[in-house]
Order: structure tokens, then sequence, then C-alpha cells
């Protein structure tokens, strides 16, 4: 599967962007999905996660309450709505697709990734 993330750009803080992460091929709605996050000088973290049929999900604690992670299997699209943004919320963000089908935290536990879009985040 190919995955290819949108939505990204520049937002005061306070503000709020939704991103996307389209997949290609087939069997979308057999992926555990997740969005992941680098920011500058810092190793690529985990954020959130949906399961397969979008009846689960799962959040770092950084970001409880302010992201919402949902997909549309029938889109073939996952997507994280991001509120009350930081500074600190701004990196590069990553889709990420897991084939084994419970949510997992871990980077390494996912097969597929998107190229990143960019988050920035102005105080």
């Amino acid at each position: 599967v190919q995955l290819q993330a949108f939505g990204g750009g520049l937002v005061q803080a306070g503000g709020s962007l939704s991103l996307s992460c389209a997949a290609s091929g087939r069997s979308f709605s057999s992926y555990v999905m997740g969005w992941f996050r680098q920011a500058p000088g810092k190793e690529r973290e985990f954020v959130t996660a949906i399961s397969r049929s979008g009846g689960s999900t799962y959040y770092v604690d950084s970001v409880k309450g302010r992201f919402t992670i949902s997909r549309d299997n029938a889109k073939n699209t996952v997507y994280m709505q991001m509120n009350s943004l930081k500074p600190e919320d701004t990196a590069v963000y990553y889709c990420a697709a897991r084939r084994v089908g419970y949510i997992s935290t871990r980077e390494y536990e996912y097969d597929y990734w998107g190229q990143g879009t960019q988050v920035t985040v102005s105080s």
C-alpha cells in the first residue's frame, strides 16, 4: 500500500489543522493506521492510531483531548483533526499502516509509511 499525507501548514498557536492520509492499493480496511511525528532534532514519536474498523483509537498523552483520528474505509483515507495547537506540536507528521490487526505505538511495527507533511505552529 502507498500512503500520501496532506494538509500540513503554518498555523498560530491555538489554531487548528486537519491532516489526511490517502492510501492506494487494496484492503485499506485491513490495516491499522497511525500517525507519528518528528520534531527538529528529535526522534520520531507516536501520536495516535486507529483500529481497522475505526472503533478503537489511542493517543499519546500530550495530544489527548486536542487531536482526533478517524478513518473512512470507503475512501481509503485516515484523518487527524488537530485543535488547540501548540508550538511544541511543530513537526513533520507521518501516516503509517500496520498489517497486524491491533493498535501499536511502536514505530517498527508499522509496515508502510507516507512521505510526511510539515506542521508548524507559531507562538
